[in-house]
């Protein structure tokens, strides 16, 4: 069995201020940049002020912000700070809504508290704002096998193999559900999900 939720180390966010001297209000770009620096230096707080600042003289920041909330929420996983994470985590789907890595950061924190109806949820949403990504599907089936819950497992484990019939881990999830039902195994889930470092902003 795969070791659970292995959380990653922190890694740098870029964010992108392409052009932004010359382009929109040079003041908000001035304070981005700035922002920006402080991300690349892991201060987040400094950088999330910033990216706030910027935001409010300057839409176009708000991508900035959203992900600078979600690389503090990361670090504060790190540090199993949990609750801080989430709630910086709602506050970037506050800013950004619909962005499937921030519902699923979340999800990964849930389970990790063993918050496992909210994780469902969180990555059933992720799974709606990214329809053709298979991870989604196969975390709620992994979680639902947790629970015990084969029908729902399976019903999960069947929307992943629709996207992609080889992927492997569904493959396995599959068989291993069929000997169960059959009562031919005990129930034995793996890959469950570590959290996901933030999305790099393209330059």
């Amino acid at each position: 069995m795969k070791t659970f939720f292995a959380l990653c180390l922190v890694t740098t966010l870029g964010f992108s201020i392409a052009q932004a001297a010359q382009e929109g209000n040079p003041e908000a770009a001035k304070i981005a940049r700035e922002a920006s620096q402080a991300a690349k230096d892991n201060d987040w707080n400094k950088a999330i002020d910033g990216f706030r600042k910027a935001a409010e003289k300057d839409r176009k920041y708000t991508a900035n912000l959203a992900a600078a909330y979600q690389q503090r929420a990361f670090a504060y996983a790190n540090e199993q700070r949990f609750q801080d994470s989430l709630n910086d985590l709602a506050e970037s789907l506050r800013i950004k809504p619909g962005d499937a890595h921030a519902y699923e950061q979340r999800a990964a924190i849930e389970m990790k508290i063993n918050d496992y109806d909210k994780a469902l949820a969180d990555y059933a949403e992720a799974a709606k704002a990214n329809p053709g990504e298979i991870k989604y599907h196969n975390y709620r089936a992994y979680i639902y096998e947790l629970r015990g819950d084969i029908p729902n497992a399976t019903t999960e484990n069947e929307a992943a193999l629709k996207i992609n019939s080889k992927n492997k881990e569904a493959q396995e999830r599959k068989q291993r559900l069929q000997k169960i039902q059959s009562g031919m195994a005990p129930a034995q889930p793996s890959n469950a999900p570590g959290v996901p470092a933030p999305p790099k902003k393209k330059p």
